[in-house]
């Protein structure tokens, strides 16, 4: 039996209480009202990158309210030159040119006063449009981290469920660890329908098609193509969808678990051929409410785009991630003295999982965004301008951490079996993933106003320490090594 260690079990806590503590800060130091955002811009010059784009925003703003003010003055002077005409020598043919003078002039006016009122409009928008995005920072890093951990252990239960139908001879000894991590999902699932609750009830802007007036015509949010997917896109079945696959994968984690466990008691394979069973029913499960959830959750962000290749491209970060904290957490137990039956080839194809899936993701990554860039369709290219003009580095530089690193690293098979080695590719593989999340919802949610900081941190910081807490008491409660599983004896003396 695994005894989860005092250490470990501080670092965890250490971790959620200064998660918890950068969250609330971070919820309570965004701006309020437009006044606070606009001193944040007129102090833009001291900042750092969202800063900038606010000044570089405001300077448009100004710049075209004095281009408009100079065109005013222009027609104003070709106003005055035309209207200081030769004089006749009738009283009549005098004043008319006077009453064409003060026309000119009330006019001139009127339009300047209108080109004023337009520019601070403009401003005023633009200032809205800041304090919503600075308000969703905090929603964001929140969102971002709390779907990325919840999505690990969703990642491992689709693997365990695989190894279930496959009926794998190797893995059968790394199936506690499997049921250890999967075990932070009915958490990480609670707290992640607390925020879509949260957004459905307006208490952020962190979805545009759920603002007031979106589909509604005549109204000033008005949008017709959001207005035309409201059947689907609506907050009451949204939630319910959610709920749906939360319930879902929920119940094929509790019930897959006590099956496992009471084969350990049972005098045959009754239990065995049950789980077999429950878990080719929950992958045709699994395969259509993933692809639903990531067009919900995450390609909704951006509801005038989308891709037939993203539930794809969803499911493989998740899942090699999955993959990953598997590995990490199997020779964090092997260091400390457990697991006595897994050797260097049960690694070894860990590794192995995790290189092949890091490939897979790129080809997905590279199909998707090849396509629509080679297309060049506005309203599908748009979605990669926005990252890589505004987020540049972590667009590419999750490319280099999720595929070229792990290639470099993983490709030689001695490698796959060196503990430190693996280690490092996992972290950077780790980070890679939620860099790719954070790629997924960030541009939609925060635009240009983005940068890492406590908001992002903390929310890491909590989840991480949530997730070692779940899951290593989880660890803890039973055997690490199931007793009567058919393939046991098999696993045990796995060599490759």
């Amino acid at each position: 039996m695994y005894t989860f260690s005092k250490g470990l079990k501080n670092t965890a806590l250490v971790l959620m209480i200064l998660g918890l503590v950068g969250i609330v800060y971070g919820f309570l130091t965004t701006p309020k009202t437009t006044e606070e955002v606009e001193k944040i811009v007129a102090a833009s010059h001291h900042g750092g990158h969202n800063a900038k784009a606010d000044a570089h925003n405001t300077h448009e703003v100004v710049v075209n309210h004095q281009d408009v003010k100079e065109e005013v003055n222009t027609e104003a002077s070709k106003n005055d030159t035309a209207a200081v005409a030769p004089a006749n020598d009738t009283l009549k043919e005098e004043v008319t040119p006077l009453k064409n003078e003060n026309h000119q002039d009330s006019h001139t006016t009127s339009s300047a006063s209108e080109s004023k009122v337009d520019a601070e409009k403009e401003h005023k928008e633009h200032l809205e449009n800041v304090l919503h995005q600075l308000q969703n920072k905090p929603w964001s890093a929140l969102y971002v981290a709390c779907i990325f951990f919840m999505l690990i252990s969703l990642g491992v239960l689709a693997f365990y469920a695989i190894q279930q139908v496959a009926q794998a001879g190797w893995s059968p000894v790394l199936f506690r660890v499997m049921q250890g991590i999967t075990a932070y999902l009915p958490v990480g699932s609670l707290i992640f329908f607390g925020i879509l609750v949260v957004s459905g009830l307006h208490l952020n802007h962190l979805f545009v098609w759920m603002q007031d007036g979106v589909t509604e015509v005549g109204n000033p949010n008005y949008d017709k193509l959001i207005a035309g997917k409201s059947g689907y896109l609506n907050v009451t079945f949204w939630l319910i969808r959610a709920a749906v696959f939360l319930i879902g994968w929920n119940l094929y984690r509790y019930l897959s678990r006590k099956n496992c466990l009471a084969q350990d008691e049972s005098n045959d394979n009754s239990f065995y051929k049950k789980n077999f069973k429950l878990s080719a029913g929950f992958l045709v499960f699994f395969i259509v409410t993933e692809s639903i959830m990531s067009w919900d959750w995450l390609m909704s962000f951006d509801p005038h785009w989308f891709s037939t290749l993203f539930g794809w491209y969803v499911f493989a970060s998740f899942f090699v991630s999955g993959i990953t904290t598997i590995s990490m957490v199997t020779l964090y137990l092997k260091s400390k003295g457990y697991l006595e039956n897994v050797n260097s080839s049960h690694i070894h194809d860990l590794s192995k999982f995790m290189f092949g899936i890091s490939v897979f993701w790129t080809y997905l990554w590279f199909s998707q965004f090849m396509l629509i860039w080679y297309a060049n369709i506005p309203e599908e290219v748009t979605y990669f301008i926005t990252r890589i003009e505004h987020y540049n580095l972590p667009f590419f530089g999750a490319v280099v951490m999720n595929f070229v690193f792990p290639l470099l690293v993983l490709i030689n098979t001695d490698f796959k079996r060196i503990a430190p080695i693996i280690v490092g590719a996992g972290v950077v593989i780790l980070l890679g993933h939620y860099i790719d999340f954070f790629n997924m919802v960030m541009p939609a949610t925060v635009g240009d106003q983005w940068f890492i900081g406590v908001s992002e941190i903390a929310s890491v910081l909590f989840f991480l320490g949530l997730f070692i807490f779940v899951v290593f008491t989880a660890l803890s409660k039973v055997p690490l090594t199931p007793k009567r599983n058919p393939f046991i004896e098999e696993s045990k003396h796995f060599h490759y």
